[in-house]
């Protein structure tokens, strides 16, 4: 009985313990100052923006093209002898005149004066036979000589007369052949790779050329547009005047702009197999940046767009169903829908904004709907995207 009571004691003692505790517990706990709980706020996100803006764009139409050379010349040896000297080096450039190569000339010196003294011979005959002549006129008058024999010497005279034009057309045609052993530029150019080297053998039938002169500077462009835009070229050229239609170089890629030319020639009839239609013009080359046989892009202004809408091409993005901008309001970006009507390098003409609307260009691949965004200039902008390790 006594032991039973002394258990009852023990647990209803434990169980005061356990209250004390946990109430003791509880008031330090509510006697602690309330830890803040952080707000969740959304951050900007930075971007790039600019201001949509009125501009008259050049409408272009553009085309590959070729350049071509207006002089490239194969250079040839016209008489056979050794090749004696090359005064010129590979990839120099040359004038009109300028001598190239020289070929041995002994043998066509040898012959030209053979063929000067034979002249000579022929032209003494002559004299001699002429006077002869004249003697034989005066005789004849007095028919101290017969008819037969004035004809007769008549006749020398003639002849002689005959030789000797022959023997001038044999040193003409000799001092020709003298002249083709010094072979002269035919035109200003750049010298090619050399197929022959001083000492070799040339022959006037040798299938290779000494080397090439190609002229660079002015230099031809011939490119092919649709033949569609055939009416448009040529109302250009009718609308031009005295002014010459301007082209435009730029490299393969359409990116830097090498040159600026005339155009000079619409050919005068459609390729059947390509369905184009080939255009000529000459362009300044003093730099050297157009090359013979190089492809470009050729672009010619067919229209201007005045007073256009125009945004950078970067900024364009394309959704499931519509060709978008992110649009700047309140400082919120949200999408909006335009139609592109012109675009043409970098830039892009459209319809869907207005004047003085601020668009992202850059930084808009963590853009949603309605996101705040905080606008960087372009050197703050590059320096936040290399922190955030995102370039778009």
């Amino acid at each position: 009985m006594l032991q039973s009571k002394s258990t009852t004691l023990l647990s209803i003692s434990l169980t005061l313990a356990s209250l004390l505790i946990v109430a003791g517990t509880a008031g330090w706990l509510l006697s602690r100052e309330p830890v803040p709980v952080a707000s969740a706020v959304t951050p900007s996100v930075p971007v790039s923006a600019i201001e949509v803006q009125y501009r008259d764009v050049p409408v272009l139409i553009h085309a590959i093209g070729n350049v071509r050379s207006l002089h490239s010349v194969e250079i040839r040896s016209q008489v056979d002898g050794l090749l004696l000297e090359l005064p010129v080096k590979e990839g120099q450039l040359v004038k009109r005149g300028d001598l190239l190569a020289r070929v041995d000339d002994r043998a066509i010196v040898a012959t030209l004066e053979q063929a000067k003294a034979q002249k000579a011979v022929a032209q003494a005959q002559l004299a001699s036979a002429s006077l002869d002549l004249k003697r034989y006129q005066a005789l004849a008058t007095t028919q101290a000589i017969s008819t037969q024999t004035l004809d007769q010497q008549q006749a020398l005279v003639t002849q002689l007369r005959a030789t000797v034009q022959s023997q001038q057309a044999t040193v003409a045609a000799s001092q020709v052949q003298l002249s083709y052993t010094r072979i002269l530029s035919p035109t200003d150019g750049r010298v090619g790779i050399r197929n022959f080297h001083e000492g070799s053998y040339v022959r006037s039938s040798d299938i290779l050329p000494l080397f090439t002169v190609v002229q660079l500077d002015p230099i031809s462009i011939e490119a092919a547009f649709p033949q569609a835009l055939l009416p448009k070229l040529r109302a250009l050229v009718a609308g031009s005047g005295q002014s010459p239609v301007i082209l435009r170089a730029y490299s393969g890629d359409g990116g830097a702009l090498l040159s600026e030319g005339r155009l000079n020639l619409i050919d005068n009839r459609i390729s059947n197999d390509t369905g184009t239609v080939r255009i000529k013009g000459d362009f300044a080359n003093a730099q050297g940046q157009l090359w013979p046989d190089q492809s470009v892009v050729v672009s010619v202004q067919a229209a201007t767009l005045n007073e256009a809408l125009v945004v950078p091409q970067r900024a364009l993005r394309q959704g499931a169903q519509n060709t978008f901008v992110w649009r700047i309001r309140d400082g919120k970006a949200s999408p909006q829908s335009v139609q592109v009507t012109y675009a043409d390098a970098d830039i892009a003409v459209v319809k869907g904004i207005e004047i003085g609307d601020q668009i992202v260009d850059d930084g808009y691949s963590r853009l949603s709907p309605g996101a705040q965004v905080r606008i960087l200039n372009a050197k703050d902008f590059a320096r936040s995207s290399v922190a955030n390790g995102d370039l778009l």
